[in-house]
């Protein structure tokens, strides 16, 4: 195997590299197993810090080997061979590299615990491409910053009211929920104005700016090249009363450059992967990502919309790991709706992640906003929210109308930060299912709107009442719990004389009913394929008492 690939890596330098790199002069090396590695799974601690570790256990997520670092050793081996190296990948179990001198590569290959150098293939064929929506500060919208404007709450949202009073975040706000204690990672190119914008002058005066990671360049600083990252950051950190307000002025922020502005390359993707990682180990409970892979640089790497399956992307992969460790991932949904390609990018494609739209003040969908279905037919975007003349930060004193949906989606990310301070005890999957039940579209999604513009009061208010009234069922149990195929198994401790199961909506509607045999122990509900993904209640009634149980579909 080693051999024919190497012969392979001949070929194609014999003829051009350009099919053996992810970037110019860099490549994707990808290790063969974990084996002798100084970290075990029984001491998590050596690699994710506490808060990551009790993120996990909040929602039942066990430590896997996927979680150990990459073998030091491996690392020093490749790094021996003469080629830089760039940023090591935990869950793929691989590393970037750089070298401008492709004999190295077969060196590199040579390495018994190397399975290959990165190839063109049907997981790496993708490029990065965030800023593609019309970026406008808007003539003339130069606020005085000694004006107070009038708001509806006591928060004094300032010019940044409407697009949290649209989908409904005041009361959560009002209740004292504002983010506090939650930890949001925001993915993009970069952060320029944001040491500098009053906006965030009690960002820094708090301490909520955690740090700063550069998966570009190295090192931690974070704050040149672009400031797409600072007008993202604005809609959720900005907390100038009067003036602007955003969604979650009360959250830490991790600050991570994953995109490369200069240029649009595969690499991109594998920085997307381990800043993900980064936020997973030192415990992010939120990543909102602007970022929207579609096509490359090089042609030959594009997309096609079968592509767009929720499985074949590096990011996509990276953004359902990150969910998978109990982290709500919130990215755009991308701003092609009115092209010939006009699908989500990746990792928007994942099915288990918010996938984030853009409407406008009149609650329509915007032309620019990608839609579904995904390349496997499932419903995209998942939310929405405002994307055209949606207020941000400009410059380093400035706010203004921006468009996109890379300005839908933190709004999202920060009201979801949030949701979840307001239910701390609830797993994510219920989180994300009261979200999308929580929308205007809920009760019909589609391709161009999802699941709708949620209302984060209601919302809360789903999950206020599970939380209090719901009683797990000590007659049954039920699996696979969250389900995503058409059946659910319900296993009783005990034969009973009789009674029913139902299937019931967070609104009380009976969607399922199925009688319970007499003495039955085990029975299976089939023919579930027309529940949507979300949160439904699972009615156990036999002599007359009722049991509930808690089911998400995914």
């Amino acid at each position: 195997m080693k051999n024919n690939t190497i012969l392979v890596l001949l070929l194609l330098f014999a003829f051009t590299t350009v099919e053996a790199q992810i970037a110019p002069d860099k490549y994707y090396v990808q290790f063969t197993d974990k084996n002798d590695s100084p970290f075990t799974i029984s001491e998590p601690e050596e690699f994710l810090t506490l808060r990551a570790i009790k993120r996990r256990e909040k929602n039942g997520v066990a430590i896997a080997e996927e979680d150990l670092p990459v073998n030091p050793d491996y690392l020093n081996g490749v790094k021996n061979k003469g080629v830089k190296l760039l940023n090591a990948s935990r869950w793929l179990n691989g590393v970037t590299i750089e070298t401008d001198d492709p004999s190295l590569l077969e060196l590199v290959e040579s390495l018994p615990y190397v399975d290959s150098v990165s190839i063109l293939d049907s997981r790496s064929a993708y490029r990065l491409k965030p800023f593609e929506e019309p970026f406008s500060r808007g003539e003339g919208f130069v606020p005085n910053y000694s004006e107070k404007s009038s708001s509806a709450s006591d928060y004094a949202y300032g010019y940044g009211e409407f697009q949290i009073t649209q989908i409904n975040g005041v009361p959560l706000h009002l209740a004292g929920y504002n983010g506090e204690g939650i930890m949001i990672a925001v993915l993009d190119g970069g952060f320029t104005g944001v040491q500098e914008h009053p906006v965030f002058d009690s960002l820094w005066a708090n301490g909520q700016v955690l740090g700063a990671r550069d998966f570009v360049n190295g090192g931690e600083n974070v704050y040149t090249e672009s400031g797409h990252g600072r007008s993202v950051l604005s809609t959720m950190a900005a907390n100038s009363p009067g003036v602007m307000v955003g969604t979650a002025p009360g959250a830490d922020y991790w600050l991570l450059r994953s995109e490369d502005v200069k240029s649009e390359n595969v690499i991109e993707e594998f920085n997307w992967v381990s800043a993900a990682e980064f936020a997973d180990s030192v415990g992010a409970d939120v990543i909102n990502s602007s970022l929207s892979y579609v096509d490359f640089d090089i042609p030959a790497w594009d997309y096609t919309h079968e592509k767009l399956d929720g499985k074949t992307a590096f990011s996509t992969f990276g953004a359902v790991m990150a969910m998978r460790k109990g982290i709500l991932v919130c990215n755009s949904a991308g701003n092609s709706g009115s092209s010939e390609f006009p699908w989500n990018g990746a990792p928007a494609d994942a099915d288990s992640i918010l996938s984030v739209g853009a409407v406008d003040v009149s609650d329509f969908r915007v032309s620019f906003s990608s839609t579904g279905p995904t390349g496997d037919g499932r419903i995209k975007p998942d939310v929405m929210a405002l994307g055209a003349a949606t207020i941000v930060a400009y410059g380093t004193d400035t706010i203004g109308p921006g468009y996109g949906t890379s300005f839908a989606s933190p709004i999202i990310a920060g009201m979801s930060a949030c949701l979840i301070q307001a239910n701390q005890d609830t797993d994510l999957q219920a989180i994300i299912a009261s979200i999308r039940q929580s929308g205007s579209n809920s009760s019909t999604p589609d391709n161009e709107m999802g699941w709708g513009i949620p209302d984060y009061e209601l919302a809360n208010s789903v999950m206020t009442t599970v939380e209090n009234n719901l009683k797990e069922t000590a007659r049954a149990h039920v699996w696979p719990n969250p389900f995503s195929g058409n059946s659910l198994t319900v296993e009783f401790t005990e034969s009973y004389a009789g009674g029913y199961l139902q299937i019931v909506d967070l609104a009380g509607n009976i969607l399922y009913q199925q009688d319970i045999p007499q003495g039955a122990r085990k029975q299976r509900l089939g023919s579930l394929y027309n529940l949507s993904s979300g949160m439904y209640f699972l009615r156990l009634v036999i002599n007359d008492e009722v049991e509930v149980v808690k089911i998400v579909r995914q």
